[in-house]
């Protein structure tokens, strides 16, 4: 019976994919994963991925996706092709979303600013043209545009890493025993200590644990090494020995630590190379809490995660982690090879790459890209009951009634959720439009109504009551006329 009802659902799932045909090609199968954000070479596919390719192989025509295969073939995938079908997944309509990155992506490549950094050598071989995004979202769905298998070099994105990686093994106390977690409003090359607590961390990872680490991070996708920055880091690293020197003579370094290893471990860990597909999956995995998405791996605890994206947030950005933490919101972290890792917390992590940088070393392409993504920080706020980051958004003047790809505002997707405080905090302080339709002819309160919100249905409809009272004279009304005739 148990059988019977599993080999029901597997029909199901089969003709909401065929759309009620027979057969499909594969390469159909294959593009109906791909819009719902599944990728081809995600672990958890490996077992169906195989059984088709083995179909193929066995076959001297095309090969057709027919029940009899589809069953063979996703047994022990069912419930992530359920999820991924029925869109609950945490971006449903994927394909969509897709899009608008896309047009995202084009707008900022236009951009020409910037200049590639030249003070390690090896970077300055890079094209002003090259530009790649991708994201990863937690429940492991993908999307790439963009020079994204084009190996490049971490260099400061290592750091959030690395710092990871030390609470996770060491826990926090004995780090920031060693290390401060104030923003210094200094140059990040800037040769200065703090005047309070040690300023080393003794016992640092080694090389081999801190790469399998990585690797974890990242899925198993891609981590290399690039020995030609490493030789570059080694022969123009003046400052950083400096700054080592200085430590030493300030007694920073624990008994029997060598501050040339220490340097060494450091320009080893810049030069590591990755993609901003595997960079992507790295930035998900701090999304997600510490576990990677398309694995399933507990990387790191909880504390490890909450630490570093706090850091992130206050200082991962240079001289600009004040403006991208009131503009932006999210926690980011830069590197000089163009760099820019972009965690938006239980949704997605992004990375976005292009070697010219601005005045302060962050990619002149990436900071626009991440500016340009506030539509979707603003409905993600609303979308998890985000009180807290959508008032931020309100005193960075984002216009708080920004319209999504459905014409779906904040204040649609909050009531649709149930989302009272939000509701109260888009309509009482923000006074955003709650007579917007979105391209369904939809208000914010037939979305509350259809999922039976119904505090939320109140507070809309006596809302609804005020604007449309003072729309002649007085939209959106101030405040005050709200507080009274609500």
């Amino acid at each position: 019976r148990s059988k019977s009802l599993c080999t029901g659902v597997e029909d199901m799932l089969f003709y909401t994919i065929t759309e009620g045909k027979e057969h499909i090609p594969i390469s159909s199968f294959i593009s109906a994963l791909k819009k719902t954000g599944l990728h081809p070479s995600d672990p958890r596919l490996r077992d169906c991925m195989e059984k088709l390719r083995q179909a193929v192989r066995d076959s001297i025509g095309e090969v057709m996706m027919d029940k009899e295969l589809f069953h063979r073939c996703v047994g022990g995938n069912i419930v992530l092709l359920i999820q991924a079908f029925r869109k609950k997944f945490i971006i449903p309509e994927f394909d969509v979303f897709a899009k608008k990155i896309n047009e995202i992506f084009n707008t900022v490549q236009k951009q020409t600013d910037g200049q590639v950094a030249d003070y390690i050598p090896h970077l300055s071989k890079f094209s002003p043209e090259l530009w790649g995004v991708s994201l990863c979202t937690v429940d492991g769905q993908r999307h790439s545009i963009g020079d994204t298998k084009q190996p490049f070099c971490l260099q400061s994105c290592v750091k959030p890493l690395e710092y990871a990686i030390a609470v996770h093994e060491a826990g926090t106390e004995k780090v920031h025993r060693y290390v401060g977690m104030e923003p210094s409003g200094l140059k990040f090359n800037k040769l200065s200590l703090d005047e309070e607590g040690e300023q080393d961390l003794p016992g640092s990872n080694k090389a081999e644990k801190f790469d399998y680490f990585v690797k974890k991070i990242a899925g198993h996708e891609y981590v290399g090494f690039s020995n030609a920055t490493f030789q570059s880091e080694k022969e123009t690293g003046d400052r950083n020995f400096a700054i080592g020197y200085y430590m030493k003579e300030k007694k920073c370094f624990p008994d029997g630590a060598d501050m040339i290893d220490a340097l060494d471990f450091y320009f080893q860990l810049c030069s590591i190379e990755v993609t901003c597909e595997s960079g992507s999956i790295m930035a998900a995995t701090l999304a997600n809490g510490g576990i990677c998405p398309i694995t399933g791996e507990h990387v790191l605890c909880a504390e490890a995660v909450r630490n570093t994206l706090s850091l992130m947030h206050s200082c991962g950005m240079y001289d600009f982690s004040g403006q991208m933490a009131f503009h932006v919101g999210l926690p980011a972290k830069s590197g000089v090879s163009g760099a820019v890792l972009l965690v938006v917390p239980n949704v997605m992590g992004v990375m976005c790459w292009s070697p010219p940088l601005d005045r302060v070393g962050n990619s002149v392409r990436g900071i626009r890209f991440c500016q340009n993504e506030s539509v979707f920080n603003l409905m993600f706020a609303a979308y998890s009951g985000d009180v807290s980051a959508l008032r931020r958004f309100a005193l960075s003047s984002m216009d708080m009634g920004l319209r999504d790809y459905d014409s779906r505002t904040a204040l649609h997707i909050a009531a649709a959720e149930g989302h009272i405080d939000v509701v109260r905090f888009l309509t009482e302080t923000c006074k955003v439009n709650p007579l917007v339709k979105d391209r369904w002819g939809n208000l914010p309160v037939d979305d509350a109504m259809q999922f039976g919100h119904d505090a939320v249905v109140k507070v809309l409809k006596d809302y609804q009551l005020v604007c449309k009272q003072h729309a002649e004279t007085e939209f959106p009304p101030n405040i005050e006329t709200v507080e009274r005739m609500v």
